[in-house]
């Protein structure tokens, strides 16, 4: 009945919060420790996330695979408490968590009643400084893990975008799963678990947001207990990723009626003056679902295909610029060369003006519906900090979009938007088609 009631609650908060503005405070603990917060009381209800930057990349040598087995076991017994009784006390209090990772940080998400507050986050607490990684769990999780590997082996997307990553950046984490291989799975032991935890959970690297019925006294006295006795400091950031790949074709030969495709090239950062003119430029190639020029001539006018897109994907340690389609094997030469063909129209003549006009429209009415309850809120909170973005950011957003102009875009198109360094990916069986690397 309680967890119906928290999401009743979460639902309700979607009335109130979807409609008001953002205001955060930076609050910081009596401890030290920084976070953005966003007051609502008019529900006793709190959303917290906290994100630890470095996640998988983290992993020690030999040992890939040790942090995503790490925090799928967070909540599989902590304290006194085993796997069953964590879940039952969770549920007693109508607490919800959530722990993930990726290669560039750790999640731990959390969502709490107030009437519940003390009681949750010492819940939670256990959870953070005290899991307990019994062997049965660690064999019970492991077992799941490896299994999605062996599914992940068999699945042509996964094949293609795991084989653009090894090419690309061969001898860095990104170029691995963060999942690990079978055989560093069936290795870990529980020194590993134990040593990754210390790797990657220090409040160095700690982000935190909190969207709620909570003030910041309340907070920052919450945060001190929750994670005032994680380690100082964690392991070492790796290096920057080196990008390897060439213009060109990779073929990985695979038993399937349609071949998958994953093209791409070096991207752009984040905090790169021109990102606003290419994420504008590439709503328009290949963002924007239907609407977008790849949609409307690789679908739309040739039907090659259910769906064709593209995005920018700048992560912390290398930028790509990344797209994905997917034809039948005797139609896949023709929609790679309905893509070169647009890659080269972009990079040579950029974008119209209604194009232009159209996806500043897009993108800022849509900016708004992120902004959906206090769990949407909190997540895009701490993205920002993960980011380096300004606190004002979600009050300027729009009006960086709006910036953009044609000259801008034109601009980084002759820059980003190189088409003899443009690399595809293909699994299948295509016909008409060769391999040039």
């Amino acid at each position: 009945m309680k967890q119906i009631y928290l999401a009743l609650i979460a639902l309700l908060t979607f009335a109130t919060t979807a409609q008001a503005e953002v205001k955060i405070q930076q609050i910081t603990s009596p401890g030290g420790i920084t976070a953005w917060l966003v007051e609502e009381h008019s529900i006793p209800f709190t959303s917290l996330e906290i994100r630890f930057k470095g996640g998988a990349n983290l992993d020690a040598a030999g040992k890939r695979g040790a942090t995503n087995l790490m925090v799928g076991l967070l909540e599989e017994g902590a304290g006194d408490k085993d796997a069953r009784q964590f879940a039952a006390a969770a549920e007693r209090l109508a607490a919800s968590f959530g722990f993930s990772t990726r290669n560039d940080s750790l999640s731990v998400s959390a969502k709490f009643l107030s009437e519940n507050r003390k009681a949750a986050m010492a819940l939670l607490q256990t959870a953070l400084q005290t899991p307990r990684f019994d062997q049965d769990a660690i064999d019970r999780v492991r077992a799941q893990i490896v299994s999605g590997i062996q599914s992940d082996a068999k699945d042509p997307d996964k094949i293609s975008g795991r084989t653009f990553d090894e090419l690309a950046f061969a001898g860095h984490p990104y170029a691995t799963s963060r999942s690990g291989a079978l055989e560093s799975v069936a290795a870990l032991t529980r020194d590993d678990l134990l040593a990754a935890k210390l790797a990657t959970m220090a409040r160095d690297r700690l982000h935190v947001a909190a969207v709620g019925d909570i003030t910041p006294t309340q907070l920052g006295a919450l945060l001190d207990e929750l994670l005032g006795d994680l380690p100082a400091v964690g392991a070492d950031m790796p290096e920057r990723a080196k990008y390897q790949l060439k213009g060109g074709v990779t073929l990985v030969p695979y038993d399937t009626p349609q071949s998958v495709v994953t093209f791409g090239l070096e991207g752009i950062k984040r905090d790169d003056d021109d990102f606003f003119a290419a994420y504008l430029m590439n709503t328009i190639f290949g963002g924007s679902g239907r609407q977008s020029r790849l949609m409307e001539e690789v679908r739309e006018k040739r039907g090659l295909t259910y769906g064709v897109y593209s995005y920018l994907l700048p992560m912390d340690y290398a930028e790509l610029y990344m797209g994905s389609v997917a034809s039948a094997n005797d139609r896949v030469a023709e929609s790679i060369d309905v893509i070169r063909t647009e890659w080269i129209k972009l990079a040579e003549n950029g974008v119209t003006e209604d194009e232009l006009n159209g996806a500043k429209t897009y993108l800022t009415g849509a900016y708004p519906l992120r902004f959906d309850g206090n769990g949407p809120i909190a997540n895009i909170m701490v993205g920002m900090q993960m980011q380096g973005l300004p606190v004002d950011y979600i009050a300027t957003r729009n009006d960086k979009v709006n910036a953009v102009t044609l000259d801008d875009i034109a601009r980084v198109a002759k820059r980003m938007v190189r088409p003899e360094d443009l690399h595809f990916v293909v699994v299948g069986q295509p016909e008409g088609l060769e391999a040039s690397d």
